[in-house]
């Protein structure tokens, strides 16, 4: 069956072949449809066969065509801007495509960074992220669009959302300079400063549907139940959009993972990107999601944004810069969080180790000389035998540092010492086998990767029970890990990222009264660990100084 809209004509005339020819010379044939011809106008043909509308209708009625009563009236409004340029925009299966009446020129020249050219479609393809910035840049030059996509800037949510809670003067400051930013922007606050907060307010303030991007499922249900908590929200608003459980609502909370596979099924329904942990979104994959997300409103959380790869130049224009950042130690100044010390503690390699140490070094040097990691990381990846190598090296280097004899002592005489005073404590590892090896020896709960989300629930409850113990995570403590009365923190494996060094920090750092919490950061003096340390500390000075 032929879908029959304003452009198609019927007759259940005979054509002959020169009839056919000639109707033919301002329409396309669609074929046999209930005993009769139907043929779709073509406006391409119209104006190159130098025909006007009456000339159109002259050979509709001459061969007894059916057509709609807004057929002439659309067809003469069509003719009229012939000399206009208009642009109509279209979505298939997710692609947002631009189709020009005639060739843009220095205007397509101008928008390259926006649109690419599909052969196969014969149309540019669009971003969806620029969606809005193409739509004003052609308005702007008198380029008349048509959008069919539907895709609209503003999506009210079906209630008006109040928030139920009270910020703090930085939170609301930061929630002013996103707002005054064109509701765009990063937020970059220490863990535990209440980012969680300034995320819902600004759903509030916006008013928006909204989708939440975080990076675990435990993430998300905090999210929920403190968007319950804080709004007078319906539960019936929120939807979970998870594994088996995929409900779109106004406002819709989903993993990085499950987003960047179905963004093309979300991306009409939300005019506010927020997304959780957006230190992750650089990676090549998760970039997916903003770029095709056409929500003109986003707002970035996180502890710091920086990345030590240099991704984060990346990030800021996909979610609008940095708009407010503070420092643990700002905050912790203003007793927004618990004052803290950080502790640096330096031990040395045994003698078979610093031996072992430094027959490695002299390995790797011989192969690489004196590149740099990145340049030996980049061989690698083309292939390069010596880089290959170089790469096992440099990790056997690493390990032989992070699990040294002398450093796990160091950690388990901390301990003790804590322990007797009555503190709780979280133990940074990194390493299954090493964080293994200091929970067997000081009777410590175990949380790493391979736990399953029942059994992990369970030991951070135990944990948070505890009047003093030790908990020894790997690097799946590093986010989402609520423990506000653990006061201690132990760096076993030494980290150069400082965003990792902010998130560990952070762990330690809500606030309780009398709470004084101190991180320990264990050290090998001498090695390239030390180095990574110092290189970190003034990563910290530099990136302050450029907030000042």
């Amino acid at each position: 069956m032929i879908v029959i809209n304003s452009y198609v004509v019927k007759t259940r005339k005979w054509l002959d072949d020169d009839e056919f020819k000639e109707v033919l010379s301002i329409a396309d044939y669609l074929g046999r449809d209930e005993g009769a011809s139907a043929f779709n106008l073509n406006l391409n043909k119209i104006l190159k066969n130098g025909y006007d509308v009456d000339d159109v209708v002259d050979i509709l009625e001459k061969y007894d065509f059916i057509y709609s009563n807004g057929l002439i009236e659309s067809l003469t409004q069509r003719i009229a801007r012939r000399d206009e340029t208009v642009v109509e925009l279209s979505i298939k299966n997710g692609v947002i495509f631009m189709h020009p009446n005639k060739y843009l020129g220095n205007i397509y020249d101008k928008m390259r960074n926006y649109v690419t050219y599909d052969r196969k479609e014969r149309a540019f393809k669009v971003v969806p992220f620029y969606l809005f910035t193409v739509i004003k840049f052609l308005t702007d030059l008198g380029v008349k669009v048509v959008n069919r996509t539907e895709l609209k800037e503003t999506q009210p949510l079906p209630m008006k959302l109040e928030f139920r809670g009270e910020l703090r003067d930085y939170q609301r400051e930061a929630i002013n300079n996103w707002s005054s930013n064109n509701y765009r922007g990063i937020i970059a606050l220490p863990t535990g400063s209440g980012k969680t907060i300034i995320g819902i307010a600004a759903i509030t303030s916006l008013n928006e549907r909204t989708l939440i991007v975080a990076y675990t499922k435990d993430q998300l249900t905090q999210w929920r139940e403190s968007i319950l908590r804080f709004t007078n929200t319906q539960t019936g608003l929120i939807g979970m959009y998870y594994s088996e459980e995929k409900r779109i609502a106004p406002i819709t909370l989903t993993t990085y993972q499950t987003a960047f596979k179905y963004i093309s099924d979300l991306m009409r329904s939300f005019t506010f990107l927020l997304i959780d942990e957006v230190h992750h979104l650089p990676a090549e994959k998760f970039m997916h999601i903003a770029l095709n997300s056409p929500a003109p409103h986003r707002m970035g959380l996180s502890a710091t944004p920086y990345r030590e790869d240099g991704r984060h130049v990346v990030l800021f224009p996909l979610m609008g810069g940095v708009v407010y950042y503070k420092t643990p130690a700002e905050l912790s100044e203003k007793g927004f969080l618990a004052p803290y010390e950080v502790i640096t503690v330096y031990v040395k390699l045994t003698q078979d180790e610093r031996k072992k140490y430094l027959e490695l070094i002299k390995r790797y040097r011989a192969l690489v000389g004196s590149s740099k990691f990145e340049d030996v990381l980049n061989a690698a990846k083309n292939g390069n035998p010596a880089a290959l190598e170089a790469l096992k090296i440099h990790t056997s280097i690493k390990l032989l540092v992070q699990k040294s004899k002398n450093k796990v002592n160091k950690a388990k005489e901390i301990i003790e010492s804590e322990l007797i005073k009555g503190n709780k404590i979280i133990v940074f590892a990194h390493y299954v086998d090493l964080a293994e090896e200091i929970a067997n020896t000081v009777g410590a709960l175990l949380l790493t990767g391979d736990v399953d989300k029942g059994r992990r629930d369970q030991i951070l409850s135990k944990f948070k029970q505890l009047r003093s113990g030790v908990l020894v995570v790997t690097t799946v403590g590093d986010e989402g890990l609520d423990i506000p009365d653990a006061s201690i923190g132990i760096l076993v494996a030494g980290t150069g990222s400082r965003r990792q060094f902010i998130q560990r920090l952070g762990r330690l750092l809500r606030p309780k009264e009398g709470k004084r919490a101190v991180l320990y950061e264990i050290i090998v003096k001498g090695t390239s660990e030390e180095l990574q340390s110092k290189r970190r500390k003034n990563t910290d000075i530099d990136i302050e100084n450029q907030h000042e």
